[in-house]
């Protein structure tokens, strides 16, 4: 039990630091999670797997972390960003996506969320993201808070916290077709 929490250990870190954008407090988050595990191991049921369960759990110590953050006045709120330009490239006048900006195919979903090449793209792409992007783009597709949770607990409003997803997503995709789809390609 001890190397499998090991082995997910960083990923832990990356994905506190993220979001408390803090290397102390993410780390204070993960051994708080990590000891939790290791307490509740036996409460386990195997439903999801064991890599998720712990996330779950460092999900609510971060959401914790970034509340007490709020409360002593260390909050590092959001810069907007505005990259519309980049954005409105991407289509065209009637909507529709311009020819190269179009999405690739990307195969069989199931097929992709089992391959570990793709998963390592997607962390590095996870990473090249503006900081305001990924949180928001985390704590909604991958913590699961509804964006009424998002908008309570970043105080930004329901129309900027959707924008803001669009733009994560559109990146996200754009790097995920040059870094996982090409290796793909290419083998």
């Amino acid at each position: 039990m001890r190397q499998r929490l090991e082995a997910v250990r960083p990923r832990l870190v990356s994905f506190a630091l993220l979001h408390l954008r803090d290397r102390c407090q993410a780390e204070d988050a993960v051994q708080d999670a990590l000891l939790t595990a290791m307490e509740k191991t036996a409460s386990f049921q195997g439903h999801s797997g064991y890599e998720t369960w712990v996330f779950g759990i460092l999900k609510y110590k971060i959401l914790d972390a970034m509340r007490a953050q709020k409360k002593h006045g260390q909050w590092q709120p959001l810069e907007d960003e505005s990259d519309d330009d980049a954005i409105d490239r991407m289509f065209q006048q009637n909507g529709h996506w311009s020819p190269q900006a179009r999405p690739a195919a990307w195969g069989d979903p199931d097929l992709s969320l089992d391959n570990q090449a793709f998963w390592q793209t997607f962390d590095a792409c996870m990473i090249g993201l503006p900081d305001n992007l990924a949180r928001i783009f985390s704590l909604r597709e991958l913590m699961g808070l509804s964006t009424a949770d998002i908008c309570q607990e970043i105080g930004i409003k329901e129309s900027n916290c959707w924008v803001m997803l669009h733009r994560a997503r559109l990146r996200l995709r754009s790097c995920i077709e040059k870094g996982w789809l090409t290796t793909e390609t290419a083998s």
